[in-house]
């Protein structure tokens, strides 16, 4: 992975939907954007990210070089936990599950489910992060 990526700011629509999150959120989600990005520049056969919005929610799309799905953010009203979700027709969360269950807390086939109030488990989501940016390209080889 590259030590140094550079973190764009948000596209407009994005940071106005990350501004209107509860406050507890802030850090996390940004943690979460960081690694996003960070991992995307260790990965060249990832290129460039596509920011925007999906259903309301920050994503980020491989959209140059598909070689992933769609990884989208979002937070429970409350503000007590931040999520990372997949396409649910990917088979990103059972194989999650299988490596992380106990670890990390899945909802359904699609979201993994991260407390604000705790640290985040860094080297785990930077390894989910990694299997979403490549799950096209790793599906077709």
């Amino acid at each position: 992975m590259a030590k140094t990526a550079t973190i764009p700011s948000p596209p407009p629509d994005v940071a106005n939907v990350l501004n209107a999150s509860p406050s507890i959120t802030n850090s996390c989600l940004e943690d979460i954007r960081s690694l996003i990005y960070r991992v995307a520049s260790g990965l060249p056969e990832v290129g460039p990210l596509t920011e925007t919005l999906k259903w309301g929610q920050p994503s980020f799309l491989t959209n140059k070089t598909k070689s992933g799905t769609t990884i989208r953010l979002g937070w429970d009203e409350t503000g007590n936990t931040v999520s990372l979700f997949v396409h649910c027709q990917t088979s990103l969360v059972g194989e999650w599950r299988a490596l992380y269950e106990g670890e990390l807390a899945f909802i359904g086939n699609r979201e993994i489910s991260i407390p604000t109030n705790t640290p985040l488990p860094r080297k785990t989501l930077q390894h989910c992060i990694a299997m979403a940016l490549t799950y096209h390209s790793r599906k077709s080889t």
